[in-house]
Formats: structure tokens, sequence, C-alpha cells
């Protein structure tokens, strides 16, 4: 059997996140004060904290996949975080991505242990970098000047932004098109 796109779904585990205006407004103005940059800005309506990038997954495997993530969370109570801070992934000479981070986040950071744990039984290895929970907010394609996106990640490096509960996670699968990417639930899991 040869293998092809139809047997395969690019997935990951995520929490999404709703966006309050005052995220909303911290979004547009770093958005705005780095118009001339060329960054990819996610859409808020996409915006999720990513536990766990699975890659492409066999159609057949996602209910075990499923499985794994729901006895996950079946003894998981909800909790709140907080998301606040702004940085960049990369170098100050190379940054690579811009988001927002999370603090007061011991029981996600335990969730995510337990997840990365649970999936490398079934073949999904851990990533060799720590976990850090982060929300992507920009995908930097090229910099016209780096001194303008410091001094901005600078001006918002210490933002809080808003409080998210964690009630659910998501399987979701990734559909890449020429816009970026479109997210589409494969299965929801609710915390105690």
């Amino acid at each position: 059997m040869s293998i092809t796109k139809n047997n395969l779904k690019r997935l990951f585990v995520a929490i999404k996140v709703k966006p309050e205006q005052s995220t909303i407004n911290v979004f547009k103005s770093l958005r705005k004060s780095l118009y001339a940059q060329n960054i990819r800005w996610v859409d808020p309506e996409n915006f999720h904290i990513t536990l766990k990038f699975l890659g492409d997954t066999y159609v057949e495997d996602i209910p075990i996949v499923s499985n794994v993530i729901a006895n996950t969370v079946a003894t998981k109570s909800s909790f709140d975080i907080e998301l606040a801070n702004t940085s960049i992934f990369g170098s100050r000479y190379k940054p690579r991505l811009i988001w927002f981070g999370c603090s007061n986040c011991q029981q996600l950071n335990v969730l995510a242990d337990d997840l990365f744990c649970n999936l490398d039984d079934i073949g999904f290895s851990r990533d060799r970098q720590n976990f850090i929970p982060h929300l992507t907010i920009g995908r930097i394609s090229l910099l016209r000047d780096k001194n303008v996106l410091n001094e901005q990640i600078a001006n918002y490096k210490n933002v809080e932004l808003q409080k998210i509960k964690i009630d659910k996670l998501y399987l979701l699968e990734s559909i890449l098109n020429k816009g970026g990417s479109n997210y589409e639930i494969i299965n929801t899991y609710k915390l105690k």
C-alpha cells in the first residue's frame, strides 16, 4: 500500500485561547509598530498554545492518540494560567517567532509532561527542547531593521495580558494553504 496525503493528517495537541480585548489591543499595537517588517501575523481567531506537535499521523492511528490524550486529562482538574510577557524565539540577530508567554503555569507544565510521557509510549518522541508554554503571534520572514523589532519587543516584554482557564485540550489538524494554516478540531478533551 502506498502512503498518500489522504492517509496522513498533520496533527498537534493544543489549548485554544479566546483573546480578551486587552490582548487584542497589545497584539494590534505591536503589529502596527512593526508594519514595515516582513512578519506573518497569526489571526487572533487562531490563537492557541501548542502542547505537542505530532506531525504527519496516520489516520488509523488517530483513535490511539485520542485515547492517550483522553486518559492523560481524565484525572486532571481545570486550572488558570496568566498570559503575560512578549518575547522571541531565535536570537536577537536572527529572530524567528514573536510570542506571548505564560506565567503561573506549574500545573500546565505537569499536564504537558504527563502528555509527553504518554505520547512517547506510543511512538511520539519527546522534543529535544524544553517545553516553554507560549502563544505564537507572528512568524518572521525577513527583518528590515532588527533594532526596531528588539525595541518593540522590549516595550511589551513585561505586559500582563489576560487570565486563561485551562479546562479543555484539543487535537487539531493543521491544514496548510497559501495564506498560512487553518485548524480543524479532530477531538476535544475536558479536564475535571
